[in-house]
């Protein structure tokens, strides 16, 4: 390439300057309170074109447009406005978090499009958390108590509260109780009777007022030992009286099967008693008075055998 090459060109570029499409924005980061008013800020400049093409996109899975040849469109109708190229938001909820694009067309300019990209969180005060608290527990035994609320934006931090009074995590290491206010579990690792009391959990990040779920009193029983023990030899007595009484039953034969059975057959004038094994003798059924019995009135004595 020719020398004279190098000495022309920077005084071309400089005769005849290319400026781009400028676009930037005084906020890329916005944080606004649920259900109140966004501003998503956004200004350019441009060489020619004092008309530009602007656009607003928002970016999730897909890239949907937000305003678009002058109008709001999809869940932005009716509820957004723009001021140059500045949009406001009304009443935004946690749909509308996520990260906007900017877009201005400059069609007379060298370099027609610039672009500048602004990130929105929505946040969302505590709700009023969920505490798990027992009722009641044994001396020595281990218990956690829980609280959680899944709503809040930025994560809530958890306090909880004896007797309205706060339960800060201890500091020395052989203490009693931990208590974690990341995840709302205050933990006994051994409750004593000194450790009933009013429990109730506070909910709060820093966005509107904190939220308190509603008391409960845990009650720190002592272990009845003695009547564990009676219940204990009671139990044990009562299954060595069933064994020696099953174990004489059967010795005595009361568990053996017998092979005849007694059964009714109605007579005219009443019903006799008769015995399986005592089918055979017939003198020994009453007859009806009708004349001696008949040899073949029991002649089918086979079907009454059990």
């Amino acid at each position: 390439m020719p020398l004279f090459l190098f000495v022309v060109l920077p005084l071309l570029m400089q005769s005849f300057p290319v400026a781009p499409v400028i676009v930037t924005t005084t906020r890329p980061r916005v944080e606004v309170q649920e259900n109140s008013d966004a501003v998503l800020s956004c200004e350019f400049k441009t060489e020619n074109d004092q008309n530009p093409r602007i656009e607003w996109k928002k970016k999730d899975k897909d890239v949907s447009f937000v305003y678009f040849d002058g109008t709001f469109t999809g869940p932005f109708a009716g509820r957004a406005q723009i001021d140059g190229a500045t949009v406001t938001l009304r009443k935004v909820t946690l749909k509308d978090a996520g990260e906007y694009r900017c877009e201005v067309s400059a069609h007379l300019d060298a370099i027609m499009l610039g672009e500048t990209n602004v990130t929105l969180k929505v946040l969302v005060p505590p709700h009023i958390p969920s505490c798990d608290i027992p009722t009641s527990a044994l001396t020595g035994s281990r218990v956690e108590l829980r609280c959680r609320d899944q709503h809040s934006i930025p994560p809530a931090v958890y306090t909880w509260y004896k007797d309205r009074r706060p339960l800060v995590p201890p500091r020395q290491a052989n203490a009693n109780y931990t208590v974690n206010q990341h995840t709302g579990v205050l933990t006994f690792l051994r409750v004593t009777r000194a450790d009933t009391g009013l429990y109730h959990c506070e909910a709060k990040n820093g966005v509107g007022q904190p939220k308190s779920c509603v008391g409960k009193q845990m009650d720190i029983d002592d272990l009845n030992v003695p009547a564990v023990v009676i219940g204990i030899v009671a139990a044990c007595l009562a299954m060595l009286v069933c064994a020696v009484g099953v174990c004489y039953a059967l010795r005595q034969g009361y568990f053996s099967r017998h092979r005849g059975r007694s059964f009714w057959i109605p007579q005219c004038h009443g019903v006799a008693h008769i015995s399986s094994q005592n089918l055979n003798r017939t003198e020994d059924i009453p007859h009806a008075g009708y004349g001696p019995p008949s040899q073949d009135d029991f002649k089918h004595t086979q079907s009454f055998m059990l």
